[in-house]
């Protein structure tokens, strides 16, 4: 019965690297588009000031670009590929600060063979807004 089991197993490798199972190479995710900002409106606010919108201007913003303010996501409004708008909450600017912004372009999921493709996320460099 060993050497029955030992034949078996000796066959089954052989029938699978006869063939050519092997897993498949994947392509790596790309360098998605890189978003950049140009200016904040308003660039400023006093602390204690009620919660108020804010545009980011800039370009390449993705229809699902994130603002994010100090590093948290907004909830984020896609007006143009040059123009998002957020609200920030009253409690993010109840201190003086000065807070960075970016904008996040999410990546994409890879849709060739195995899930291979794709594009990674790319986030702007900071503009720092001033809570007086």
């Amino acid at each position: 019965m060993k050497r029955f089991s030992a034949v078996l197993l000796a066959a089954l490798t052989a029938f699978t690297l006869a063939c050519g199972y092997s897993s498949k190479a994947t392509t790596p995710a790309v360098a998605g588009t890189m978003p950049s900002i140009v200016a904040l409106a308003p660039d400023s606010t006093n602390s204690g000031e009620p919660a108020f919108i804010l545009t980011v201007n800039g370009s390449n913003f993705s229809t699902n670009a994130t603002i994010n303010w100090n590093g948290t996501a907004q909830t984020t409004t896609h007006v143009s590929a040059n123009q998002l708008t957020a609200t920030i909450a009253a409690s993010d600017i109840e201190t003086p600060a000065s807070v960075p912004v970016t904008v996040t372009n999410p990546g994409t999921a890879g849709t060739g063979a195995y899930g291979s493709g794709g594009t990674l996320a790319e986030t702007s460099s900071a503009m720092n807004f001033t809570v007086n």
